[in-house]
């Protein structure tokens, strides 16, 4: 009888924390509810590269990020422009996806 009750909580044993592993493995990946360690920083990197960048004269752009995601909103003056603010974002390390919302003012190309 001893050796049924043994057996069970040896394979228990053996599995749980297998199990427990994967639960932690997943824990660290998710980010708090105000974003992840990195996003101040990817906005930072993005915000100081785009005002750096001489083909983007005039732009009136804002940069939010959450869980890696960068949400670009604003206005710029060319299709170009905001083909280049895009490509910038998605270059920066950490970045795993880029919304872009950014609208071409009317009247220009």
């Amino acid at each position: 009888m001893r050796t049924r009750c043994v057996l069970p909580m040896l394979l228990l044993a053996t599995l749980l924390p297998l199990f427990g592993g994967c639960a932690t493995q997943e824990a660290r990946q998710k980010c708090a509810a105000n974003g992840c360690p990195d996003d101040a920083r990817i906005t930072s990197e993005l915000t100081a590269k785009l005002r750096a960048n001489a083909a983007l004269p005039s732009w009136d752009i804002q940069v939010q990020t959450l869980d890696g995601t960068v949400y670009l909103y604003g206005l710029v003056a060319t299709g170009l422009e905001r083909n280049i603010v895009e490509d910038t974002a998605r270059a920066i390390p950490g970045v795993t996806k880029v919304v872009n919302s950014i609208s071409v003012r009317s009247g220009t190309h």
